[in-house]
C-alpha cells in the first residue's frame, strides 16, 4: 500500500511565477539592450524591435500571472493551454535573435 502525497498548494504556483518573472525580466532586458543599440547607432529598425520585445515581455509576465492565479485554484496541476505556450516561446526566441543581431550590427569586424 501506498499513500499519496497530498500537493501543497502554495508551492507550485510560486514556483511557476518566479520563473514567468525571471522569464519576463530576461526578455525585458534584452529589449532594452536591443533599444539601446538603436538609439546609439540611430537605427530605426531597433527601436522598434525593442518595442516589440518589451511587449512580449509584458505578454510573458501576464501569462505567468494568469498561470498562477490557475494553478492557485486547481486541485492537480493542470498542462500550459499551447497558445500561451507558443506566444511564450516566440517572444522568448524573438528576444533572443535580436539581442544577438544587435550584438553583431554593432561589432566592427
Amino acid at each position: 500500500m501506498t499513500d499519496a502525497v497530498a500537493r501543497d498548494p502554495g508551492l507550485q504556483p510560486e514556483r511557476t511565477a518566479l520563473a514567468w518573472t525571471r522569464t519576463s525580466f530576461a526578455v525585458a532586458l534584452n529589449a532594452l539592450l536591443v533599444l539601446r543599440e538603436g538609439l546609439v547607432s540611430d537605427k530605426a529598425w531597433l527601436v522598434a524591435a525593442s518595442v516589440v520585445l518589451l511587449a512580449g515581455a509584458v505578454a510573458i509576465l501576464a501569462v505567468g500571472w494568469h498561470r498562477r492565479r490557475t494553478l492557485a485554484a486547481a486541485a492537480a496541476p493542470l498542462p500550459l493551454p499551447l497558445p500561451m505556450a507558443w506566444t511564450v516561446l516566440g517572444a522568448t526566441l524573438l528576444a533572443c535573435v535580436a539581442a544577438t543581431w544587435s550584438m553583431f550590427a554593432s561589432s566592427a569586424w
